[in-house]
């Protein structure tokens, strides 16, 4: 069954908005000219899916509101403190994943090179190259798994790019290529204002949220839901043809009364989702290089039980924001272990290690770091 995500019922309270903490100008000395170096493909922030744009798009705020002059390279239709220069005067959605568009998209960064005194980047292993021939210091993040056989093309690209610098999402997300020149580990923030913590909501089911692949497991979700006596309801993207085709093979002929898949959604149907949900499954079969999804859920108020592959053992603490299990039976069996979790304690865990102005910290920080190696590698070069 597909539908449309029904409303809640009763509301009893909401949780005051998360506050940024302000942040005192910094001296003209110390502010830098950084680009930001987004992907092409969403809107920054995004309106629906684009979990790296909405990432870049709390980084670039963040920068501007800390005083720093940035450029941020982002599709037409993109929203930022910062400004923004684009390639592309609306997000090329339907052509992801070409190479042409993506490093086209790119070399904004190459001609702006005159404009920066540091590069963070987002766009993969084409950011990367292309940011070295900026002759620009650079930071990029690696945002997605290395463990599906990319970690020796990064290898490659690192070997042709030796003044780049490479920063993880988790500890996890390293382990196929520890010898990538790493410097710094990044955790990625949420907006935490977006994100409503409802009290005193009727929870009847258990929410599954991410993009249809065989890799997320929204099938196993519906399995483990139906072998708990649990209704599930799922929302993820579905924009590409191998997405459409696994849902149609694999999650649609499993759906029913029981089993509801709500769409793509935007964050006020998200959050009327989580907002109905017992807990959030993350049945995963891969290494999740981190897994947005589960701050976003926690930040709601939803404890999530996920499989332990890659990033999960770093984002979720059981007992405080989730569960971690082993194998499907597992879960069905976590479950019945739902009473004890506190809503505020959820939402306490994101605001504590996953909040904007932590992210852009570390980030301001590690491209100071940047800078530093690059000058102190100029200064053993023979004059």
């Amino acid at each position: 069954m597909v539908t449309t995500p029904p409303a809640t019922g009763p509301v009893a309270t909401r949780v005051p908005e998360h506050t940024a903490t302000p942040t005192t100008p910094l001296p003209r000395a110390e502010r830098l000219r950084i680009g930001v170096l987004a992907p092409p493909w969403f809107t920054v922030p995004p309106e629906r899916y684009g979990g790296i744009e909405a990432v870049v798009a709390l980084l670039a705020d963040g920068l501007a509101d800390r005083g720093h002059d940035v450029t941020l390279f982002a599709s037409g239709g993109s929203v930022s403190e910062a400004r923004i220069v684009d390639r592309f005067g609306e997000p090329p959605t339907e052509l992801l994943g070409r190479t042409d568009a993506d490093v086209h998209h790119a070399l904004l960064a190459f001609e702006h090179r005159d404009d920066l005194d540091v590069l963070t980047g987002h766009c993969g292993v084409a950011g990367i190259v292309i940011g070295e021939l900026t002759g620009v210091p650079s930071l990029h993040t690696v945002h997605g798994t290395l463990s599906d056989g990319s970690a020796p093309l990064y290898e490659r690209v690192m070997a042709a790019a030796p003044g780049a610098c490479l920063a993880s999402l988790t500890h996890a997300q390293r382990r196929p290529a520890p010898n990538l020149p790493w410097v710094a580990n990044l955790p990625n923030a949420i907006d935490l204002d977006s994100h409503v913590l409802v009290e005193g909501a009727d929870r009847t089911y258990v929410a599954w949220l991410g993009r249809m692949s065989e890799d997320k497991g929204p099938d196993r979700a519906i399995r483990v839901a139906r072998s708990a006596g649990v209704p599930i309801r799922l929302a993820g993207k579905m924009l590409e043809p191998a997405e459409r085709s696994y849902f149609e093979q694999h999650v649609e002929p499993l759906l029913g009364d029981d089993a509801v898949y709500v769409g793509e959604v935007d964050a006020d149907g998200r959050n009327r989702l989580l907002a109905g949900a017992r807990a959030l499954l993350m049945p995963i079969d891969w290494d999740e290089p981190f897994g947005l999804a589960m701050i976003e859920a926690m930040a709601c108020g939803v404890p999530v039980i996920a499989n332990r592959r890659g990033s999960v053992p770093e984002v979720i603490e059981p007992g405080r924001s989730g569960l971690i299990v082993e194998d499907e039976d597992a879960m069905v069996e976590a479950l019945r272990q739902l009473d004890g979790f506190d809503p505020r304690e959820c939402r306490a865990a994101v605001e504590e290690r996953f909040s904007p102005d932590a992210m852009v910290g570390r980030y301001e920080q590690a491209l100071r770091r940047v800078l530093e190696l690059s000058r102190a590698d100029a200064a053993r070069l023979p004059s």
